[in-house]
């Protein structure tokens, strides 16, 4: 993990004990009448912000929350330091993220499947945990830790979907524990700015909360299989190696995605823009995958371009449904199944509640002129043709 100090070149251990705790005001000359000084500051405050400049040395998200946490609020009128700010019951207040993370801490999980490692969360008090795909991989039995350094027992994996990214484990409640179980939340209803806490395993550090807002909606990702994620959540909510399958949740706690993918830009780490596959996702494919069942989606074996007003074949599988209906690369769909299609997005939507043998209607121009084609879909294979 690359480590980066909070200070901005290099500094002699003096000076940096100078900004951390403020000199005391010049005393003045005393007078007869005066009344005596006030006590001094208690040392402890001092200790702490050498503690935070330590620390903040060596990781800069620890360093930056020490720093929050002991000089946020006022000022100190000598110094230009930050002052705590205090309730009226004489604790700091907490933050939403704080009351967010002491609300679903317990329900997190680190997943060891072989040498690599990831997070997952707690679905029901029955023992079933929800982590992503690629975390396990082909492994049938995982080892899962509940809590910081906490206890680690075995899960098996019940089922993966490489479509979604998405995999279901069990635990043993006698050998767990007393579970903490997460509620989901509607992915339907996120929007744009919504606060949202992630929380997970990065860099195999314990569990780690991060704070940020939905930044974008709609999105698609690659999933392990080839395919598209549709419906996926962008945030800015820093998510790094080690957080692959954790959960995504609102300021009520809620679980909103499954923390999958980020985007570096080939740098090491997160730049901003991180991905999360709906809860939408997770109550359509967990049932099956608990009882052991398979997801078959419906499949047209094609692949679109943007086009004006719709979406251009650009492949058309030669013994997928779509070319066995007809439809050939150059032509540019505009509708599907009676939705109107004007970006290749909208293909792929038109059919995702489907199954596997029905017929849709798909719309179609060639050279300039409308065409339509009966096309009974098919069952996705494993994995997509590269």
């Amino acid at each position: 993990m690359t480590r980066r100090s909070l200070w901005t070149g290099d500094r002699p251990q003096s000076e940096l004990e100078g900004w951390a705790a403020p000199r005391p005001p010049a005393r003045a000359k005393p007078e007869p009448p005066a009344e005596p000084p006030p006590p001094p500051s208690p040392s402890g405050r001092r200790r702490g912000l050498l503690v935070g400049g330590a620390l903040g040395a060596t990781l800069v998200v620890v360093g930056v929350g020490l720093g929050l946490v002991l000089d946020g609020g006022g000022s100190d009128p000598e110094s230009g330091a930050a002052s705590p700010l205090i309730a009226p019951g004489g604790a700091p207040p907490r933050t939403t993220a704080g009351r967010v993370y002491a609300a679903v801490a317990d329900g997190v999980v680190s997943v060891q499947a072989g040498r690599g490692s990831g997070t997952g969360f707690v679905l029901d008090t029955k023992g079933t945990l929800v982590t992503n795909a690629h975390v396990v991989g082909s492994s049938r039995r995982v080892r899962v830790r509940f809590g910081d350094g906490g206890r680690q027992v075995e899960a098996r994996v019940l089922g993966t979907d490489g479509s979604s990214d998405l995999a279901v484990l069990k635990v043993d409640p006698a050998r767990a524990g007393p579970l903490r179980a997460l509620r989901l939340g509607d992915s339907g209803k996120v929007t744009v700015g919504d606060q949202v806490v992630a929380v997970g395993h990065p860099f195999g550090l314990d569990r780690t909360a991060t704070a940020g807002i939905v930044s974008g909606l709609g999105r698609e990702i690659r999933a392990p299989n080839g395919f598209q994620i549709d419906e996926v959540i962008q945030t800015d909510a820093p998510i790094n190696p080690g957080n692959s399958g954790g959960p995504l949740v609102d300021e009520r706690g809620r679980v909103i995605g499954v923390n999958s993918q980020i985007a570096t830009a080939g740098a090491q780490g997160n730049l901003g823009i991180g991905f999360a596959v709906p809860s939408s996702a997770i109550q359509q494919v967990v049932p099956q995958l608990s009882r052991g069942q398979s997801i078959d989606r419906p499949y047209l074996g094609l692949t679109t371009a943007p086009a004006s007003e719709g979406a251009q074949v650009r492949e058309a599988e030669t013994s997928g449904p779509a070319a066995q209906a007809g439809l050939q690369p150059g032509d540019k769909i505009t509708s599907v199944a009676g939705r109107p299609v004007r970006e290749p997005e909208d293909v792929a939507s038109a059919i995702v509640r489907r199954r596997p043998g029905e017929r849709v209607r798909v719309e179609y121009e060639r050279d300039g002129r409308p065409r339509s084609a009966e096309v009974t879909l098919g069952r996705r294979p494993e994995r997509s043709s590269p």
